[in-house]
């Protein structure tokens, strides 16, 4: 059973002080990618045409397939889908802050013309379209999840692409008087580089009311070259200088971050230490199904997860608490309390399959002590 820590206890009572119990909304927007989900289960057994069991863990698919290793035989899972959804970063985000009562604008990969699934969900949101979506089959378990993901136009979308595409004119409407600005997902995106130097040295200037956050989601780092990743960190600490960037991790992108800083494997905490020292941003926070942690020039600050062994769905549980930690920078909570969010709005994710209203964050929040309990 994970209990909270003292730290915990008062980030918590103190973002219960800090949230207002009603949010008046605003503008933010969300870019650049697109995916399409479809939310999958790996069988185990089958009784009927109706009836089966599912592979319920990813170490008891990581067990079949080492057996199947082991014995020098191919292997083959039957799989069911349970759902299509839009996903990615701009997805995602949007969705959470639409249904939290903001005014979302995207600018991301959705096809051309946008394919039906955005339209159906985001129809009544500004859209601006960049090129194909990408399209991600993900596999559920209770402990973890398994995304076999095609990227689609991201892989190649560049300043040239969003100037050409969108207009920066178009691009400074939609981004001008915004409470927030998220990009996502860096490692999806080899040209990021390029574009955070457009941002900045392109679109900014145009601005004359910028928001004053952010949000940078890297996604696994792992799958781009080291050359473009030191180059994006060049650009990335660059664009720190007009806006406050705030990198968002979990726990293994963290330890890469880290490990780029000659950081060798250590507690979660030090690693997002080293991370932040590492990027030459405002903040950055790691986050995990245990703690999160945030780093920043006022030094690290740190609150416990309380976990669920029942999840409904994990499975973008990552973008909720970003969605949660943007709502945290956007009504200025705190730096600890903005980690209380994030937790608060993933912790309701993983429990009920969909994002939460304003009022169920503030409940949550009101209960979080509680559910440590309940673990």
């Amino acid at each position: 059973m994970n209990r909270p820590d003292e730290a915990t206890r008062q980030a918590v009572e103190s973002c219960r002080d800090a949230l207002p119990p009603t949010v008046d909304g605003g503008r933010v927007v969300f870019g650049f990618d697109g995916y399409i989900d479809r939310v999958r289960e790996f069988v185990s057994e089958r009784q009927s045409a109706d009836e089966y069991e599912r592979v319920s863990t990813l170490a008891e698919f990581s067990d079949r397939v080492n057996a199947s290793v082991e014995a020098e035989s191919s292997l083959s899972f039957e799989w069911i889908e349970d759902g299509v959804r839009t996903g990615g970063h701009t997805s995602h985000l949007a969705r959470a802050f639409g249904e939290m009562g903001f005014d979302p604008a995207i600018v991301g990969c959705l096809g051309d013309p946008p394919e039906d699934p955005f339209v159906e969900e985001f129809g009544d949101f500004p859209l601006e379209t960049l090129g194909s979506p990408g399209y991600t089959d993900a596999v559920e378990f209770g402990d973890g999840k398994l995304m076999l993901t095609e990227i689609g136009a991201l892989m190649t979308v560049d300043w040239a692409d969003i100037e050409s595409q969108v207009g920066v004119e178009r691009l400074a409407e939609l981004v001008d008087g915004t409470e927030l600005f998220g990009m996502g997902y860096w490692s999806e995106m080899p040209a990021l580089p390029d574009v955070a130097r457009g941002v900045r040295e392109v679109l900014w200037p145009t601005l004359s009311d910028p928001p004053e956050t952010l949000l940078l989601d890297p996604g696994d780092l792992r799958k781009r070259e080291p050359d473009v990743v030191a180059e994006g960190i060049t650009q990335v600490s660059a664009l720190d200088d007009v806006v406050d960037v705030v990198v968002s991790a979990n726990r293994y992108e963290t330890r890469y971050l880290a490990q780029l800083a000659d950081g060798e494997e250590d507690t979660f905490e030090r690693e997002s230490r080293a991370a932040f020292d590492h990027l030459g941003v405002t903040r950055f926070v790691g986050h995990g199904i245990d703690g999160a942690y945030l780093a920043d020039d006022e030094g690290t600050e740190s609150v416990g997860v309380p976990r669920t062994d029942d999840p409904v769905l994990t499975t973008s549980s990552g973008d909720h608490f970003n969605a949660g930690l943007a709502l945290g920078h956007v009504l200025d909570v705190g730096r600890a309390e903005s980690l209380v969010v994030g937790n608060a709005v993933a912790g309701y994710f993983v429990r009920n399959g969909t994002p939460p209203a304003y009022e169920d964050v503030v409940t949550f929040v009101d209960q979080y002590l509680d559910y440590f309990d309940a673990a």
